[in-house]
């Protein structure tokens, strides 16, 4: 079978269709490339997988720069503050503290997003959680944390966000955001 192979300008994302998917082997794998300009961080490449037919999606996001260790803090205090830009490699550990953990590694995704996004995907997780658990106590303390996450991101209530990543590709881009070594 022929590969489909589009090249394209620079700046235009390089897609390779028709690639064998490690999950359910079959050749419905599109690769995707792109370079993208993200301002205050710089040059990113954004690398992602998707299977058409398993639904398989794998995508991370690297500095083309060398970046040292980095850990960011947010104090989330304003309604304001759910628009700040988001950039997680999938080494990146997002710590919503006392509140929950989203932790990187090798199966993780990489993704550009804000604090909204990261509230909402904490939201998602926590009424999956809530839809499915039988055990009363387990479905009330989710209902109290979606009402805290509500809380927060309409400015009512404080939290933290931090962002922890060994290969430095991830960060609050915010001049609120503190940024120290890992």
């Amino acid at each position: 079978m022929k590969e489909n192979k589009k090249e394209t300008d620079e700046g235009e994302p390089s897609k390779l269709e028709g690639q064998e998917c490690p999950i359910c082997h079959k050749k419905t794998l599109t690769l995707l490339e792109e370079e993208k300009e993200i301002p205050y961080f710089g040059k990113c490449f954004i690398f992602s997988m998707t299977c058409s037919d398993c639904r398989y999606h794998k995508a991370d996001i690297e500095s083309a720069e060398r970046k040292e260790p980095a850990k960011y803090t947010l104090d989330i205090d304003s309604e304001a503050d759910m628009k700040i830009r988001v950039v997680r490699s999938s080494e990146g550990t997002i710590n919503l503290v006392r509140i929950a953990k989203i932790e990187g590694g090798p199966a993780s995704n990489g993704f550009i997003t804000n604090v909204e996004g990261i509230i909402n995907r904490i939201r998602h997780q926590t009424e999956a959680l809530r839809d499915s658990e039988e055990d009363p106590a387990i479905k009330k303390k989710a209902k109290t944390l979606l009402k805290k996450l509500t809380k927060i991101a309409w400015g009512q209530e404080k939290a933290k966000l931090v962002i922890s990543d060994p290969s430095g590709n991830s960060v609050i881009i915010s001049d609120k955001a503190v940024k120290s070594r890992v």
